[in-house]
Formats: C-alpha cells, sequence, structure tokens
C-alpha cells in the first residue's frame, strides 16, 4: 500500500505563537502586522533574529543576524524576547489537533510534524485533509501553517518548504522532475552549507544535476551520504514516521456544505455521514465516549451547539447518531446553515468501558456489526458499504471544514 504522508509547518512559528497569545491576553496589536523580531534581551548586545514579521523581512532584516544590527536596518523595529513556555503551549495544542485525524504523529521539532495517513482516509483524499487541517489551525487556533502532501517524509517536507505562507502543496513522484529538479541543490533536505560548495565543485547546482549524477562518485567522494543525497534528489526515502501514541482528549468531523441547507432532513443526512466518519475513526483508535456535542453554523455565521452526556460509554455509529439527531433538532430553528459538525469527548479504551445497566444485547449487537462494516470498509475501500435501516444515506458530502 502506498503511503499517504503529510508534512505540517508553522509559519514562523516564534513570532506567530507571540502573537496569538498576546491578542489572547487582550493585547489589541497583532505584532505580526508590524515591524517585529523575536530575538534575546538587546540590552546584552549578544542577541540574534529568531523570527521575524514579514514587514521586517522587507528592511532586509535575516534570521541569525545580530538584534544591533537589526535595529540598525530599521530603527523602529519591535524586539520582543523568546518565551518558550508559550511556544511549547500552541506547539501542544497543533499536535492534539493531529491527533484528531492520526495517531502517527511524528514531532519533528517544535513547530513542525509529520502525519502519517494511510491507514485514517476513511475514503477522503489525502490533499482535501491538509486544506481541512489548514482551515482548521487557522480558525482554532489563530496561526498559519504550510502543508506538504506526498507518499513519503522527505517529499512531504520539500512541498511545504515551497512557497509560502499558509499553502498547501504536493509532491509526488510525477511531479519531481517539474517541482523538485529545478529547485538549487542547497534546498534539498540534509545538503547543508558545507557539502553544497563541495557538490558545486563537481558542476552539480540543481537537484535534476544531482539525481542524474554517478551514485558511484557521490559515495566515493561523501561515503554514505553520498547515496542518500541521490536518493532523495530521485525522491526516494523509506522512512517511517515515528510516532509514541497518545490518546486523543475528542474525535469530531465537520463540513461546510456547497449550498445552505434550509430542512431539518437534509441536515441530519449530511449528520450521518459526519456520524460515520467519526465513530470509524473511534474506533480505529479503539476508543469509545460518553460525551456527544452538535454544532450548527448559519449563513449569517451564528454558531449553536449542544452536547449530551451519555449513560454508558459507545462507539456505536447507530447510538451516536440518534443522540446527535436528538440535539439537532433540539437546535434548528429554520435558519439557513452552512456548517455541521459533531464531535464526541470524554474518550476511553474499549476495555477500560465499565459495564453499565443501561447497555441492553441490542447495543452489543450494533457494536458488534460496526465491527463487521469496519472490516469490510477496511478491505475493499471506505465508500464500498453504507448503512441503511432506520438511518439515511449520505452522498457525496464536501468534508472540507
Amino acid at each position: 500500500m502506498e503511503r499517504e504522508i503529510l508534512h505540517v509547518d508553522v509559519n514562523n512559528a516564534f513570532l506567530s505563537w507571540l502573537a496569538v497569545y498576546k491578542l489572547k491576553n487582550g493585547e489589541d496589536l497583532d505584532i505580526r502586522t508590524i515591524p517585529a523580531i523575536i530575538g534575546g534581551d538587546e540590552k546584552q548586545r549578544h542577541g540574534v533574529v529568531l523570527a521575524k514579521s514579514n514587514l521586517a523581512k522587507q528592511f532586509g532584516i535575516k534570521t541569525g543576524e545580530p538584534l544591533y544590527s537589526a535595529r540598525k536596518k530599521c530603527p523602529t523595529i519591535k524586539i520582543y524576547e523568546s518565551n518558550f513556555k508559550v511556544y511549547r503551549q500552541y506547539s501542544n495544542k497543533l499536535y492534539e489537533l493531529l491527533l484528531n485525524y492520526s495517531y502517527k504523529v511524528e514531532r519533528f521539532s517544535i513547530d513542525e510534524c509529520f502525519v502519517d495517513m494511510t491507514e485514517f482516509l476513511n475514503g477522503r483524499k489525502l490533499i482535501d485533509i491538509a486544506y481541512e487541517i489548514s482551515k482548521r489551525v487557522k480558525n482554532e487556533l489563530g496561526f498559519t501553517v504550510n502543508i506538504g502532501v506526498a507518499n513519503n517524509k522527505l517529499l512531504a517536507k520539500m512541498a511545504s518548504d515551497f512557497q509560502k505562507p499558509d499553502r498547501v502543496h504536493t509532491l509526488y513522484e510525477k511531479e519531481i522532475p517539474r517541482k523538485m529538479w529545478p529547485l538549487p541543490v542547497s534546498e534539498l533536505f540534509m545538503v547543508g552549507k558545507r557539502t553544497f560548495p563541495k557538490l558545486y565543485n563537481m558542476n552539480i547546482k540543481t537537484i535534476k544535476d544531482l539525481a542524474l549524477a554517478d551514485q558511484t562518485i557521490l559515495e566515493k567522494k561523501f561515503g554514505k551520504f553520498g547515496k542518500t543525497m541521490w536518493e532523495y534528489a530521485n525522491g526516494i526515502d523509506n522512512a517511517e514516521v515515528v510516532y509514541t501514541y497518545q490518546k486523543p482528549k475528542c474525535v469530531g468531523n465537520s463540513t461546510t456544505v456547497s449550498q445552505d441547507i434550509k430542512n431539518i432532513e437534509k441536515i441530519e443526512e449530511v449528520l450521518l455521514a459526519l456520524t460515520e466518519h467519526t465513530t470509524y475513526r473511534l474506533r480505529k483508535l479503539g476508543l469509545q465516549c460518553t460525551v456527544i456535542s452538535v454544532q450548527l453554523r448559519t449563513s449569517e455565521f451564528k454558531n449553536y451547539s449542544h452536547q449530551r452526556k451519555l449513560d454508558f460509554a459507545t462507539n456505536s455509529t447507530k447510538e451516536i447518531y440518534k443522540v446527535a439527531k436528538q440535539l439537532v433538532n433540539q437546535l434548528y430553528n429554520g435558519e439557513p446553515i452552512r456548517l455541521i459538525g459533531i464531535r464526541v469527548d470524554n474518550l476511553c479504551d474499549e476495555e477500560e468501558k465499565q459495564i453499565s445497566i443501561f447497555e441492553n444485547n441490542d447495543t452489543k449487537k450494533q457494536e458488534k456489526l460496526d465491527k463487521v462494516v469496519d472490516s469490510i470498509k477496511d478491505k475493499y475501500g471506505y465508500e464500498t458499504i453504507t448503512r441503511a435501516a432506520d438511518m439515511k444515506q449520505s452522498k457525496n458530502i464536501n468534508r472540507k471544514d
């Protein structure tokens, strides 16, 4: 099975995170909109630029240069000290959001993650999930990311470094000659400042030059690293996403519909499709929930939400949809609806679930049926089987929120 990998890279992380933190704590000024940099204590005279706003960049200020040099280029520059407590806070928020999509999340650095989506597409396209994540990060966390979409870690990371900020880029094998090979060899991942001058001396100036170079000569010159560089230049990378499993705090799904919905039957139809995706992910993670929340957003961007605590933990599609449907009926007042969402919280492992007097044989039978349906989806594809009986089918729903 071909792998499905995302690389999520925060745009201007330190400055963006500090900006969001300050805005959420009552400050009116967004430091991303002024000439600003993150550095050390200017009075110590040894600090360097760690991050810069776009306006600071226009003054020619570069990451790594001394603060006094930045001040000369822009006398009105605002300098802020690093706050790693804030950075960790927002790095964790991003990580927790990504866990909603896959438990195979690798924290490659404080501001970038790899996500292995191979087993968690649920019938969706990887590019659609990338756009959904991008939109959620912006709306829910307040900063932007670049996302690389590819079939291995190397290409995903290279793709995320293409045009910035706030972009989603693909880099599949067939796109390598057009998108990656024309780049300077210095932009290839792992080719550092000491290596690329040596490559230049070998008349290897672009990634294409490296990809077409004699691998034997590269190995003689650089040892094992020569082989690695040649493989990277050709898009070859078999490295796995290295993750530590961490149970997500919630699982959910939402969608902005292509046209406003004005009747409860259509809302329920969309809700069913979202519930199926959410509960399928729950079961893939081996989790059950005891809290169900639904959200409706009107065409006027008014938000309504409601939640209910269950008497017993479940991951049954039928049980969760029944409650979600009741919640939507309580919320809906006839206004045109542009977004519908469902989220399940208070998660527990299936084996840790406590037996409840409210459970019955029908509930247990439904959970067994869900597992049978999941196994068919896993084997033949997510969209190969849908539920009928007392639940309506939902087709062609645009899940991009």
